[in-house]
């Protein structure tokens, strides 16, 4: 056990001493000296804890957020809060409602900075959910490449119906996916939790980086204010991507 211990240390360190680059499985054996079956399982709990997240099968592994909090690291992806903190405060004031920076880390959608409106009523607020759940993991769902999109599936299973209605097969997901794809907005109304989330990319040269979310109780969210909430969302998506170049 001990041993087990020392290795994926040295794996965190590792991987740690990239600054953000990802290292690939046979790296990592061949640099710490490892038999690659033994690191792959090392490398799975590690992700299962939330301390490496896997950015894609031929480009490796980085730290995932509970390693940076270990530090209190706030800045996660610090050029994305960075280029997106400014505006997302603008946003908020225009708005009074709350939004959010998620991204999807190790299956789920993680929130990197999050900014709170000043109303009594408030939508409660989890740094980690099921994708199929927020606005924003559903929106980030829908760009993924279509290999990633069947591990997230073979991973998560497919949407709960309480959760996801229209989208508890297979077939009718990814016709949803294709949906939001196409109109670049994700819109949700849990009707079990009274919730309303919508949720616009944010582009990085081409790339769907993180997704700005709003969301609101439904009895504050009329025709008119939805239609606020959306336009008022695409620009202020559109500020942060330019910014990010």
């Amino acid at each position: 056990m001990v041993q087990v211990l020392i290795k994926a240390l040295d794996i965190l360190e590792l991987v740690a001493q990239r600054s953000g680059q990802a290292v690939t499985l046979t790296e990592i054996s061949n640099e710490l000296q490892l038999n690659q079956a033994t690191a792959s399982n090392i490398i799975n709990t590690m992700i299962t804890k939330g301390y490496l997240e896997h950015v894609g099968k031929k480009k490796g592994y980085r730290l995932g957020l509970a390693a940076y909090r270990l530090t209190n690291e706030v800045n996660y992806e610090q050029d994305l809060v960075s280029a997106a903190r400014e505006t997302m405060n603008q946003l908020t004031a225009q708005l009074n409602e709350s939004c959010l920076l998620g991204v999807l880390r190790n299956q789920k959608r993680y929130i990197l900075h999050a900014v709170h409106s000043t109303q009594d009523i408030q939508v409660q607020i989890r740094s980690e959910r099921n994708v199929y759940e927020t606005a924003s993991g559903r929106l980030l769902i829908a760009y993924l490449p279509e290999k990633e999109l069947e591990r997230l599936i073979l991973h998560n299973g497919l949407p709960d119906p309480e959760l996801w209605e229209g989208a508890t097969t297979k077939m009718s997901l990814i016709e949803a996916l294709v949906n939001i794809r196409r109109e670049g907005i994700c819109m949700t109304h849990l009707k079990h939790t009274h919730v309303r989330g919508f949720a616009v990319p944010i582009f990085i040269n081409a790339a769907v980086a993180a997704g700005l979310s709003v969301f609101l109780p439904e009895y504050r969210c009329s025709a008119a204010r939805q239609k606020e909430i959306i336009l008022a969302l695409r620009k202020a998506a559109t500020q942060i991507s330019q910014r990010l170049g």
